[in-house]
């Protein structure tokens, strides 16, 4: 990235739009967040827009209630994009991933600005901060913040929006994405204020009973483990939501538990959508790549070792063509 000439084109108060990919994460909405801050204090007018809703427990977080969810104000979003100077692509790297946004975003005439690490980024952007090697978007908002002088801005609220990505992305700094830069930063967050603790808390002591009643249905009764292959495989369908009060980002962190037995090398859960379509999210360890299998057989992408896919079918029929892959894949 240019850093001097986005320095100079933010010199002067401009209307910003962030946006960010659907279904969205910790990091996703950390580090939104905390760059709509910063460029609040450096006297911007910065509106937030994301697919659809946002999981209950990352609504703490300072400036949360004026985040625009395009699926229910598409007028407002729609007239926040028309008249947008800059328009910021946060936490994904092509348009496909943020649904019908997209659209808008790509129509629009306002400078794009792509700030992400994962793989494979889309060259339809007039400045990017690319890199594959963050541990997450947010850990890229403090490094943009602070290459063009604007970390001066960064209080305690931004500091916890910045960590609650960073942690987030990191599973809790035990990924391997995880650097002694990301260290340095968090360090440098908590000369702002920051209190860990606080936003861990937050974040992952927050459940409610019929969530802990979901995980444990889950482990029981929807976990599978091929000891073979030493692939994990859980899944949810709407009925199993449904009987469990399922509230938006109450299966986070599920998939991780098929990853944790020992000696697994992938674990893949399956989130069936009350419109009919199957989400997945695949977590891997070592060399194994996740990208490419979401690439090549699920619609979707991501990282190495942590990726997401979709296919337009129930439940049942993509888990179907998840063993159908398995069996292809990882021949005995």
């Amino acid at each position: 990235m240019d850093f001097e000439a986005v320095k100079l084109l933010l010199d002067q108060p401009k209307n910003i739009v962030i946006t960010t990919h659907r279904s969205p994460d910790g990091d996703a909405i950390g580090s939104s967040l905390g760059l709509y801050h910063i460029l609040k204090a450096h006297g911007h007018s910065v509106d937030v827009i994301v697919p659809d809703q946002f999981p209950g427990f990352l609504k703490w977080m300072n400036g949360s209630d004026s985040i625009i969810v395009y699926e229910l104000s598409k007028i407002r979003s729609k007239q926040a994009l028309q008249k947008a100077d800059i328009i910021f692509s946060l936490d994904y790297n092509n348009l496909s991933r943020i649904a019908d946004l997209g659209a808008l975003v790509e129509e629009s005439k306002a400078t794009k600005i792509l700030i992400d690490h994962h793989l494979e980024p889309s060259p339809d952007y007039d400045f990017s901060l690319s890199d594959t090697s963050a541990s997450s978007t947010a850990q890229l908002i403090y490094t943009f913040a602070d290459s063009i002088g604007l970390a001066k801005h960064i209080n305690q609220p931004i500091a916890e929006c910045l960590y609650a990505g960073i942690m987030t992305d990191t599973g809790s700094f035990k990924f391997s994405s995880t650097s002694a830069l990301t260290h340095r930063i968090v360090a440098n967050l908590m000369d702002c204020g920051l209190v860990p603790d606080k936003v861990h808390n937050a974040i992952f002591d927050t459940n409610t009973f019929s969530r802990l009643k979901l995980l444990g249905f889950t482990l029981s009764e929807r976990f599978e483990y091929d000891a073979e292959r030493k692939i994990s495989v859980l899944r949810l369908s709407n009925e199993d939501k449904l009987e469990y009060n399922f509230q938006k980002g109450d299966s986070e962190g599920f998939v991780n538990y098929g990853l944790s037995i020992d000696g697994s090398k992938m674990a893949v859960f399956l989130s069936e959508d009350e419109e009919g379509y199957t989400k997945f999210s695949f977590r891997s360890k070592g060399g194994l790549d996740v990208n490419k299998i979401a690439r090549a057989h699920f619609n979707g992408g991501g990282h190495k070792n942590a990726a997401g896919g979709k296919l337009d079918m129930p439940i049942e029929e993509a888990y179907k063509q998840l063993r159908k892959v398995i069996h292809e894949m990882f021949k005995i």
